[in-house]
């Protein structure tokens, strides 16, 4: 598969996905090329997402706004663009398989939005958090505002799409948006790896289960219920006997 706005490796049973256009920017060719990388993905154990230089600058807003600037005013043909945007965020979000954001400089706008869609976010120690949409006239609408309270509370989520004020790494682990902070990205990187390595280990359908049931939001019960109906039909005599020799 060739591909221009990011890169796609293996490794064992991990796949790492690196942003490589100019400064992790999201533009129409990242939009348009992440449906075909999400089927890759979906056949790794684990994926690791992470930058090159930086995390991500966000929406190109050069290409992305001559997609955008002719449909203003028109809901439908607006909708189509961001349709397509939504598509790659929430088939991320919708991956079997566990997601590890590893960001390292800054993270901006939609980079935002789009590791609030992974399930783990880990950080070096010079990354940097905004969400600065309010600046520029438009609120956030690629999921940051419905992920975001769930991660970091709704107060929190408020100030940072309210105010656009950026928030440093040590900011970010306090309030729950990352759960590591590492020296450098060096570190980071590598600690990615490990952690990659460690969940790859785990048998894949508990992971499966796991991830399913921690993104249902449907009422107590029923979220319940599915998580046993989930272990009835794929917990194996195999994996409990072997985890209880160990």
């Amino acid at each position: 598969m060739t591909l221009q706005s990011v890169n796609l490796t293996r490794r064992g049973e991990t796949a790492t996905l690196t942003l490589v256009t100019k400064k992790g920017t999201l533009g129409p060719t990242f939009w348009r090329e992440m449906p075909a990388v999400l089927e890759e993905l979906a056949r790794s154990r684990v994926v690791i997402l992470r930058g090159q230089d930086l995390f991500s600058a966000g929406l190109d807003l050069h290409e992305s706004g001559a997609q955008i600037l002719p449909v203003l005013g028109d809901p439908e043909a607006f909708k189509a663009v961001v349709d397509e945007m939504h598509a790659t965020i929430e088939g991320l979000a919708a991956l079997p398989v566990p997601v590890i954001a590893a960001v390292h400089g800054w993270c901006i706008g939609a980079g935002l939005e789009l590791i609030a869609a992974a399930d783990l976010r880990l950080c070096s120690q010079d990354a940097r958090f905004s969400l600065p949409e309010v600046k520029l006239g438009i609120t956030a609408d690629l999921g940051g505002l419905q992920r975001l309270p769930h991660l970091i509370g709704r107060g929190r989520a408020a100030h940072l799409a309210l105010t656009a004020d950026p928030i440093d790494a040590a900011t970010a682990e306090r309030w729950g948006l990352v759960t590591e902070v590492h020296a450098s990205p060096e570190a980071l990187f590598a600690r990615a790896d490990a952690l990659a390595d460690q969940l790859a280990a785990l048998p894949p359908r508990a992971l499966e289960g796991t991830k399913r049931t921690l993104n249902d939001d449907r009422p107590h019960r029923q979220s319940l219920d599915s998580a046993v109906a989930w272990n009835a039909q794929h917990m194996t005599a195999e994996a409990l006997l072997g985890a209880l020799r160990k």
